[in-house]
């Protein structure tokens, strides 16, 4: 795991001057002298070769040589700066060892699944299907494909006659529970299934295709719920498969769905990845930029497919790859296109990948957005969230000269709009901000869920200031939201509260928590504050991306609603002073469209 997540080329950089060579790198051998490269590093195959003097080996062997350490030592020092916890001899890991039923609960799970589709009665409706979509017996072994059966308890059953019980079936979301029936039923049921993987290739989640006709309000694809081993956003479906092609190509073909995935790399396009959901995450970006920094983007070309482009172009900017979009042909995805003509009718369109700002360009100029001055103010808005998530300064540079050259907006009122001071909890410069502003807002959504823990009297006021919506999907929004259930009440008994397995354990991490809240005042203050302008401005990101693709009508309605919560920000000035902000101009200002169209040269007309 610790081989798998590091990255050779950064740890060897650091102490070798590398220089590109095509997919490889080179530099003068640090383990002997000479004058001509000879020293090689791949980061594809992960190893390092001198041709010189014949050293070679892979980023352990490096440290170890280069630094005197042992063999223990030089995986502890990677596994640190990569974030895996290396147990101490003798002793495992207290989470391996409470998480192992879970595990154990979803690979067997796997293994039935598979079992399911290769049985010559049950599974001949999903072998069918995959014939049909053009998916071999051998792509279907490859990728684990499987077959939840057409029944409400199969795999229930035969769970507990491996002695599995219902509680860990549960906790892995296998099944649910209920009030329309008494016994818990399996989750995933008549659907091809599709086994979720981490970057190691261990099996933590299922995503699940229906087949024939859905029931009513049935989903077409239905995923594994959020699980102590298995997070949504922090995963890449098919990385484990494509990591080594992702690194031999020098770049990644990001597509939408499961089948997607699997349709090119059964056609012989491996470099690919899922997002586990329409749009990319920052947690998956990051993923992403540990093995490559060049992206393809596959998504459909409708509003909703160039919706998820462009946000998930900004969260790879923000992670430091830079992205490319494909545009599809109406009608078309992915599958489709190499089903009809294999892998040889997606290369054109691959090699005529383009930026991501020239396709927002290019989108713009078709919808006459550079025609007056009004429609290039509305351009503005569209463009500025990808040069704020360019993380490369080089590339932004490059990304403020195009726009400042195709709207006509001076270069030093586009540099300043982007540099306008914003609370690190909001900034998307870097990936460290980024971070850093994660780490913000899980320290300040603990210290509230601690202070009305012990003081039960606030929640009543924290009830009417913050929606538990305002605080980031997980354990902590849901341990929120159960607090104002219950009330001012300090009779409730919290370790009674019907919970999720992550959300107990916070519970129970912040009923054990010695820090001292002398100042409870202060704490709900400066929580409160920080969360209402941080939901304040998830909601103006929201509206810039809708934005995008907005006709019109809908575009005068987006910018009336910038507006009001404009308004709402200036109305909690004093407020906010109060709590200890320092407010920048854009919280004492109208959006962006309003100020450039003050500061720029447009400003003449306006």
């Amino acid at each position: 795991e610790v081989r798998t997540r590091a990255d050779i080329v950064e740890i060897i950089g650091e102490h070798v001057a590398l220089k590109r060579a095509g997919k490889d790198f080179r530099a003068l051998c640090p383990f002997h002298r000479e004058k001509t490269p000879s020293f090689c590093v791949v980061p594809a195959k992960g190893f390092y070769k001198c041709f010189g003097c014949g050293e070679s080996g892979d980023v352990f062997t490096f440290l170890m040589k280069y630094l005197g350490l042992g063999f223990n030592d030089a995986v502890r020092q990677i596994a640190e700066r990569v974030g895996v916890e290396i147990p101490e001899p003798g002793r495992r890991r207290a989470e391996d060892e409470r998480h192992r039923p879970l595990y154990e609960a979803v690979a067997f799970a796997a293994d039935f699944f598979q079992r399911q589709l290769w049985d010559e009665r049950i599974g001949e409706v999903a072998r069918r299907y995959l014939e049909r979509r053009g998916i071999a017996r051998e792509a279907a072994e490859r990728f684990l494909l499987g077959y939840a059966p057409d029944e409400w308890e199969a795999l229930r059953e035969a769970a507990a006659r491996h002695g599995i019980a219902d509680e860990v079936l549960l906790e892995a979301g296998l099944i649910k529970q209920s009030e329309r029936r008494a016994e818990p039923y399996d989750r995933f049921r008549h659907r091809l299934i599709f086994p979720i993987t981490d970057a190691t290739g261990r099996v933590i989640a299922f995503g699940g295709r229906m087949l024939g006709t859905a029931a009513e309000g049935a989903p077409k694809y239905l995923n594994s719920p959020e699980t102590p081993i298995y997070h949504k956003g922090q995963v890449l479906y098919g990385l484990a498969w494509a990591k080594q092609a992702i690194r031999r190509e020098g770049e990644a073909l990001i597509v939408e769905g499961y089948m997607d995935y699997v349709s090119l790399a059964a056609h012989g396009i491996e470099n690919v990845v899922a997002p586990l959901g329409t749009a990319m995450t920052e947690e998956q970006a990051k993923l992403l930029a540990r093995y490559t920094r060049k992206a393809l983007l596959l998504y459909d070309s409708d509003a909703a497919g160039l919706r998820a482009t462009f946000r998930t172009a900004d969260a790879l900017l923000a992670a430091g790859v830079h992205p490319m979009v494909v545009t599809l042909p109406e009608g078309d995805d992915p599958d489709s296109l190499v089903q009809r003509g294999g892998a040889a009718a997606l290369k054109p369109l691959l090699d005529g990948a383009i930026d991501v700002l020239d396709r927002k360009l290019q989108i713009l100029e078709a919808g006459g957005y550079f025609r007056d001055v009004e429609r290039i103010r509305i351009a503005l808005d569209k463009l500025l969230p990808t040069l704020r998530a360019a993380a490369d300064e080089k590339l932004r540079d490059i990304y403020v000269a195009r726009v400042s050259e195709r709207t006509g907006v001076r270069r030093d009122t586009l540099e300043r709009e982007l540099d306008v001071e914003r609370p690190v909890a909001y900034r998307r410069a870097t990936p460290e901000a980024r971070q850093e502003e994660a780490l913000q807002r899980d320290a300040t959504e603990r210290m509230l869920l601690l202070l009305l823990l012990r003081d039960r009297a606030r929640v009543a006021l924290a009830a009417e200031k913050v929606r538990p919506e305002d605080l980031g999907e997980g354990p902590a929004r849901e341990l929120y939201a159960r607090l104002l259930a219950a009330g001012s009440s300090a009779e409730q008994d919290p370790t009674t509260w019907d919970l999720s397995g992550p959300a107990r354990r916070l519970l129970e991490e912040l009923l054990g928590d010695p820090q001292d809240l002398t100042d409870g005042d202060r704490v709900f203050r400066d929580t409160i504050g920080d969360l209402r302008v941080r939901s304040l401005f998830q909601r103006l990101d929201r509206l810039e991306m809708e934005s995008l693709k907005a006709d019109a009508a809908r575009e005068e309605e987006l910018w009336r609603e910038r507006l009001a919560i404009h308004a709402e920000l200036r109305e909690l000035g004093s407020e906010l002073a109060d709590l200890g902000f320092k407010l920048s101009r854009r919280y004492r200002t109208y959006p962006r469209r309003g100020r450039i169209r003050q500061q720029g040269p447009m400003s003449r007309e306006g």
